[in-house]
């Protein structure tokens, strides 16, 4: 035995031969083990599947979101003619037109729509699926003395129309021939805010909607010969036209701004279930420390018989080890079957498909946090166990063994953390958030460990109570053996991250729905011309009821230069990215915008006439490193303007009123095209009125709605909680798993301390009344600190993150809390319900 063991592949063959044997019939011991491994690894699995198979769909569909090899846009102005000969000289060329506009029914009956106009050559790749089915050239004919026009369902249904009746946009009249059952490019222009509408573009010009200033997006897609790389095509494009403001993208990304957000809400989820199957880990290392207590006699004996440490821990280790690979694999075949099983069931919810299939890649990462997870947690207890002398290891039942496994594995533990946090981070899309999410997991692990460790030494020099229940609960918190540590371990983390997400949840909505419908304007008109600006104004003031009627010039620009360096070759933090993306909204103003306040520099005078001036927002200007005098440079309509930084402001985002980022001295920017945006309150009858005088005085003005738009974003926000919540509660779901296994760990000595309380004559009442209130306690400490980590977290990101207004939300944060009292409570009472049910003879007998 001792030769066997010393070590070599000898030594490993008997502990594998060993390790086999002594399975057989074990994995009832294993089952809070299994379930905490594949709960934590089908979390991971199925969201990075998930994901995957979102972004797959894209890449394979990538012509058709995109709608085109190459997309190119404009805002405000057209491709010259020049630029159309040599696009069109090196592919097929598609032109359409994007913007908003109101369209009307033959009642009188308004509502804003994303109207886009294609030529006939529409689609590039994919297919336009219309109901009645169509030829698309038949449905944009000219019939009837009006253009064809085809609706989103939706329109039908707000307006009261049928296919068949009329549609007033701007000044032309369309016929309605059909409903877009499939539009191939949706997904690559964004959200909208109304339902489509698809013209002809020959019929645009008709609406008279296509004026100086308007808000109108010009975008020209190419289908590139066989054989042409995208990159070389690129290249050459901005070489022959450096300064025309193109806003370029290719197929390999038809739709950045979903992937983003699906690469972003994917990071999240994964790194939620990440802490789930770390708490997942502490039941692992319960359930390896149970089992190890009921091999007591087993390793007693191997040791009395000569058997080294190193063969002990190596048989238990590939026992722990192999189940570790069983768990695993079932939360990989779950995980793994998310993107079949949820194809179906979302694909209407989804603007783009999901390629169902298994993906090597994110199930390979959850297979490697499942394995390194449990030898994490298997690792401490096996350690133990090697080090305990024989006769330690007869004593260990009334006196658990204590300390620290040696070196050596204490260094396996840390390098296999280290490859856990290295994976989390490495392969996350964004490392900032995975940096402080790995940065506050460890926190809360420590912190709740030195809570329990609190709440054993409270309970170990508390005043002894006169009540029998209460002093033994108490005493069962600190005895030997007591699962005061890992109970609190492993709810504390996943109630604190349910109070977190509750309470993160509950101040966006409270942003959105209660806050923001307050202080928001109830109208946003935008496309007003300069000559109709007084008039819109007088309109909107004549209604009985409007409030606040505000107009600003607007403008679009491209952020070219900054200090003199060509945007295009600067790294800009990525708070700031989004401003040198496209063109931006500008304006010119005599005084400081309401909304904002001066915090450096001077605002010019009413009748300053000289060099171009700027105000810039003080958050964006100390993301690209700008200071009072440096320079900024903006392409406007093809011309560029360069303006110094006079001053800094800070601005109040979340009135929703009318802001820049940049706003200009007058005589800077008054001569170029532009067009106005006006703002207005408005509240009952007086809102209906408003919107029904402005959009029949002025057929060309695009009203938004408020409401309409927040709505929106509601919606958009309650499907995102409703993930994060699922994927929150696997959490939870896996300390409640861990409480379990706790439990089932101290069954056994649960089950004596029952009957001797019993003989001594205590009744079956006072007996469960004593393990309630310890349960009780634990849970109620458990919540209280959970509730304050929870909070401290959820404070840091809406506040620092989100850069939002805090509402503490006392009552989300008491009802999730006692979320955690419930369920230590109700686990502790079936748990002590089994307890005494056990009758005390036969546990006597066998004494």
């Amino acid at each position: 035995m001792t030769n066997h063991g010393a070590g070599g592949g000898a030594g490993l063959a008997l502990a594998i031969r060993f390790a086999r044997r002594d399975l057989r019939g074990t994995l009832r011991h294993f089952r809070v083990f299994l379930a905490c491994l594949a709960l934590g690894v089908t979390a991971i699995a199925g969201v990075g599947s998930f994901s995957t198979a979102i972004v797959a769909g894209m890449a394979r569909d990538g012509q058709a979101i995109l709608g085109g090899d190459v997309s190119l846009r404009l805002t405000h102005r057209e491709a010259t003619a020049e630029q159309l000969d040599w696009l069109a000289e090196r592919g097929r060329v598609s032109e359409s037109v994007t913007m908003r506009a109101m369209a009307g029914s033959e009642t009188g009956t308004r509502t804003l729509v994303e109207l886009k106009a294609v030529d006939s050559v529409y689609p590039l790749y994919g297919q336009l699926s219309l109901t009645p089915a169509q030829d698309t050239d038949a449905a944009f004919a000219m019939g009837d003395g009006a253009p064809g026009a085809v609706v989103e369902s939706l329109l039908l249904d707000r307006l009261g129309v049928r296919v068949g009746d009329r549609l007033a946009i701007g000044e032309e009249s369309f016929e309605i021939r059909g409903t877009i059952a499939a539009e191939p490019d949706k997904a690559g222009e964004g959200l909208g805010l109304g339902p489509r509408v698809l013209v002809s573009r020959d019929s645009l010009a008709a609406t008279g909607l296509v004026q100086t200033g308007s808000m109108i997006r010009y975008h020209y897609r190419l289908a590139l010969p066989s054989g042409v790389a995208i990159s070389s095509f690129v290249s050459a494009l901005k070489a022959q036209f450096p300064d025309a403001g193109w806003r370029i993208r290719d197929r390999s990304n038809g739709a950045p701004g979903l992937k983003g957000f699906i690469d972003r809400l994917g990071v999240f989820l994964t790194l939620v279930g990440l802490s789930a199957l770390i708490v997942g880990g502490v039941g692992v290392g319960n359930a390896v420390k149970s089992y190890m207590d009921g091999k007591i006699a087993t390793i007693a004996m191997l040791k009395c018989l000569g058997a080294p440490g190193a063969l002990i821990f190596r048989i238990y280790l590939v026992q722990i080890l192999a189940l570790g690979a069983l768990g695993t694999a079932i939360g990989l075949v779950l995980g793994g079957l998310v993107p079949v099983l949820l194809a179906r069931a979302v694909a209407d919810l989804l603007p783009v498909p999901i390629v169902a299939g298994f993906y090597p890649k994110p199930l390979l990462l959850a297979a490697a946090y499942g394995g390194l997870t449990a030898f994490i947690f298997a690792v401490w207890p096996l350690a133990l166990a090697r080090e305990v002398p024989a006769a330690g290891l007869f004593r260990s039942i009334v006196s658990p063994s204590r300390g620290l496994p040696r070196p050596g594995y204490l260094l396996m533990m840390a390098a296999s953390l280290a490859v856990v946090v290295a994976l989390a981070i490495g392969f996350s899309d964004d490392r900032r958030l995975a940096i402080w999410f790995v940065a506050g997991t460890a926190a809360s692990f420590a912190a709740f460990l030195l809570i329990a460790r609190g709440i054993v030494w409270l309970a170990r020099h508390a005043p002894t109570p006169r009540s029998a229940a209460i002093r033994l609960a108490i005493a069962n918190l600190h005895r030997p053996g007591a699962q005061t540590g890992s109970i609190v371990l492993s709810l504390g983390l996943g109630l604190s991250l349910l109070v977190a997400v509750a309470l993160i949840e509950g101040n966006l909505s409270r942003q959105v729905s209660e806050r923001l419908p307050e202080e928001a304007p109830a109208f946003f008109f935008i496309d007003i011309q300069p000559d109709q600006i007084a008039d819109v104004e007088t309109v909107a003031r004549a209604v009985s009821g409007v409030e606040d009627f505000q107009s600003v010039p607007s403008l679009r620009g491209r952020l070219v230069r900054i200090k003199g360096q060509s945007t295009a070759e600067m790294t800009v933090d990525p708070d700031a990215a989004w401003v040198l993306r496209g063109d931006r909204g500008l304006t010119y103003a005599e005084t400081p915008p309401e909304n904002s306040q001066l915090v450096a520099g001077q605002w010019w005078p009413a009748d300053y006439q000289g060099p171009p001036l700027v105000s810039m927002d003080e958050e964006i200007a100390a993301a690209l490193g700008l200071e009072i005098g440096d320079t900024v440079t903006v392409n406007v309509l093809g011309r560029e303007l360069t303006a110094e930084i006079a001053n800094l402001r800070r601005i109040e985002w979340t009135t929703l009123g009318i802001n820049f980022v940049m706003v200009f001295n007058p005589s800077a920017l008054r001569a170029a095209p532009h067009s106005f945006i006006a703002t207005a309150q408005a509240h009952g009858e007086a809102e209906a009125a408003l919107f029904r005088e402005i959009t029949n005085r002025f057929p060309n003005v695009t009203v938004i709605r408020m409401k309409e738009a927040l709505g929106m974003v509601n919606d958009l926000l309650d499907n995102i909680a409703a993930a994060v919540r699922a994927t929150a509660a696997v959490t939870l779901l896996a300390g409640a798993l861990v409480l379990a296994g706790a439990m089932a760990a101290g069954y056994r000595r649960r089950v004596y301390e029952s009957v001797i309380l019993k003989v001594l004559g205590a009744e079956r009442r006072q007996i469960m009344r004593t393990y309630l209130t310890e349960y009780a306690l634990l849970g109620l400490a458990t919540a209280v600190v959970a509730g304050a980590i929870g909070w401290a977290a959820a404070y840091g990101v809406v506040t620092e993150l989100m850069g939002a207004e805090w509402f503490a939300l006392p009552w989300t944060l008491v009802g999730t809390a006692l979320i955690g009292l419930a369920v230590t409570v109700l686990l502790g009472l079936a748990g002590t319900w089994r307890v005494l049910a056990v009758r005390p003879a036969p546990m006597l007998r066998n004494a």
